[in-house]
């Protein structure tokens, strides 16, 4: 379908604002079906990004500004979510042991179990671009860096 269709309108004011509203609504669209999968894992979307963060520091320690420099979501609550990560157990905080103010945040076990899972069944997300030829996604790539150029 095209954005014309899902949204119901018929013109545009330019082919601009066409993709502009075309990638919020395709945004929208991928977010609601990430957040049902992650609810069936009892995470939401910027747990698990933390998760992986952790993973790839895995097993060094990070800190919450570390986190929260490499999280997609910028506008998250990195501290946040990683209380509620502490309270499901998937995630240890300690004191830095050279900066008292500082707390170093690290994957637990249960946290890396729970990746593996999730991780299994997210191979799956490619789906979501099966209607694209593989140079197509790599156009696709080049385009959404170019916008944020």
């Amino acid at each position: 379908m095209s954005i014309n269709e899902d949204i119901v309108q018929d013109k545009f004011p330019d082919q601009y604002e066409k993709g502009l509203v075309n990638i919020m609504y395709t945004y929208h669209y991928l977010v609601n079906h990430l957040n049902r999968f992650f609810k069936s894992y009892d995470i939401t979307r910027q747990q698990y990004n933390v998760l992986r963060i952790l993973r790839g520091q895995y097993p060094k320690p990070s800190s919450v500004n570390l986190i929260k420099s490499r999280m997609i979501d910028k506008m998250s609550d990195a501290s946040r979510i990683i209380d509620r990560l502490s309270t499901k157990k998937l995630i240890e905080r300690k004191t830095n042991e050279f900066d008292k103010r500082a707390v170093d945040v690290i994957v637990s076990q249960k946290g890396l179990d729970l990746l593996e899972k999730a991780d299994k069944a997210a191979e799956g997300f490619g789906e979501y671009l099966k209607n694209l030829a593989p140079n197509e996604v790599d156009q696709l790539n080049l385009l959404l860096d170019k916008i944020r150029d």
